[in-house]
Formats: C-alpha cells, sequence, structure tokens
C-alpha cells in the first residue's frame, strides 16, 4: 500500500453477512478516513473473483449452507491465500472463522475443507448453543483492551500448535471448547467467533489491522467517545447475572 491510502476488501455480503458484520468493514474504513486514509473499498460478492492487491481483507458470519458455498468458492479461487502469502491482513468472524481453518462440518453433516490460513479445525457441539454477550481478555501480545462482543454458534473450534488464543474469556463460551479460550490468531490471520458487530464495539481492533497494513506501531488519534459509550453498555450486560 502507499503512505496515504488503503485498500479493503469485504469478502462475499451477498453470503456471509448474517449477523451484521459488515459494520466492521464500515468502522474500519471510518478509522483510516479519520487518519486521513485515502481508503478503496471493494465488495466481492461470491461470483467475483478475490482480488489479491488488498490490503485488509474482512470476512463475517453465515448460516451453514452459505458457508460451505463461501467454502467452496474460496477454495477454487485461491486469491484469498495468494494475498495471505503477499502479506495481506485477514479478520474473520464466526462462519469465515471456521473456513479459515483446515475443516468444519457443513451443513450436510460432512466435513468441510477450509483454506488452512489458521492451525484451527471446527466442529459442531452437542450441548446448548454458545449465545449471550462475552466480554474477554485479549492476547496480552495485541496489546489491545478488554474484548466485548456477542456470540450465537454451535461450533466448536480446536487450536493447532501454530495458532495463538485471540482473548482469553471472563463471560461466555468463546471457541466452545471448554479451555476459556475465544478466537484464534497467527501472524497477520485473525478468527473470532465475536459478533456485534465487534469492531464497533472494539474500534481499537480495527486501529491494529490499519497499523499493520501501514507498518506502524501506533497511529495519530481518534474520537472515541460513541464507541467507548457502547463498550461499557455491552461490558456491563455482559457481567451482570443472568
Amino acid at each position: 500500500m502507499s503512505d496515504n491510502s488503503l485498500r479493503l476488501v469485504w469478502i462475499y455480503p451477498d453470503l456471509l453477512s448474517t449477523y451484521g458484520d459488515q459494520g466492521n468493514a464500515l468502522v474500519v474504513e471510518r478509522r483510516a478516513r479519520q487518519r486521513g486514509l485515502d481508503v478503496q473499498r471493494l465488495d466481492v460478492r461470491s461470483d467475483q473473483q478475490i482480488p489479491t492487491s488488498g490490503d485488509i481483507y474482512l470476512i463475517g458470519g453465515g448460516e451453514d449452507r452459505p458457508q460451505r458455498l463461501a467454502a467452496e468458492r474460496l477454495r477454487r479461487d485461491g486469491g484469498l491465500n495468494r494475498a495471505v502469502s503477499n502479506g495481506a491482513i485477514v479478520f474473520s468472524v464466526c462462519a469465515g472463522y471456521q473456513i479459515l481453518g483446515h475443516e468444519f462440518i457443513n451443513d450436510l453433516g460432512e466435513r468441510e475443507q477450509g483454506l488452512g490460513l489458521l492451525d484451527v479445525v471446527s466442529t459442531r457441539g452437542e450441548g446448548e448453543r454458545c449465545v449471550g454477550d462475552v466480554l474477554a481478555d485479549i492476547d496480552p501480545q495485541l496489546n489491545l483492551p478488554p474484548l466485548t462482543g456477542f456470540e450465537n454458534h454451535q461450533g466448536v473450534t480446536h487450536l493447532g500448535q501454530t495458532a495463538r488464543p485471540f482473548a482469553r474469556v471472563r463471560f461466555g463460551k468463546g471457541n466452545g471448547v471448554g479451555d476459556g479460550y475465544e478466537g484464534a490468531y497467527n501472524d497477520t490471520v485473525f478468527g473470532t467467533y465475536m459478533h456485534g458487530p465487534v469492531m464497533a464495539r472494539n474500534p481499537h481492533i480495527a486501529d491494529l489491522l490499519i497499523k499493520l497494513a501501514l507498518d506502524v506501531n501506533a497511529l495519530p488519534p481518534a474520537d472515541d467517545r460513541w464507541y467507548e459509550a457502547l463498550r461499557q453498555e455491552r461490558i456491563a450486560a455482559a457481567t451482570q447475572p443472568a
């Protein structure tokens, strides 16, 4: 990327935007523009090729059948894998998170091959669905404030040796394994089960992606008052007794 422009790619809004996760693209775009960056945003539908020249790629959640269709088309296309090989940043949510792993269970009850961009494997839980507000502490290496989000999934995601937990849960189920972890990341590829949309609740995640794309350690300050009011409201909701 150039010093004053950012190429943002929102992947398959026609398949993977069930829970308002397209809001993440809006937040990244706004946070970048607040820092004086020229944002070139491209929404790529499932009948279009994934460009390999993006800086940040975002993938949202979706129902089981659209998730399978998205995985099939992303495997055939190969553009996202090539973009990551070129150093692109990827942030994925729920169904998108599972797709980035090695495999998940599709709507036919079969193992579906993922993209292998994260060292995780997802299965389907047999207990109650994970639903509700979540509060978690993000990996200290990322130097971010606590994570707040809303989970709504039946998935159980196991991390392999090269995947780091994105956060450790205080309230909520996270990856559904029972080990207290939520999400995963490796280098520039991130996955989480958090909706909300997660970046409206956690604008510092958007800032992290922008810093990685710019290869800088800090950004100029931005107005966080609206975000912080929402964060405090949802953090309070997560910590209240059911």
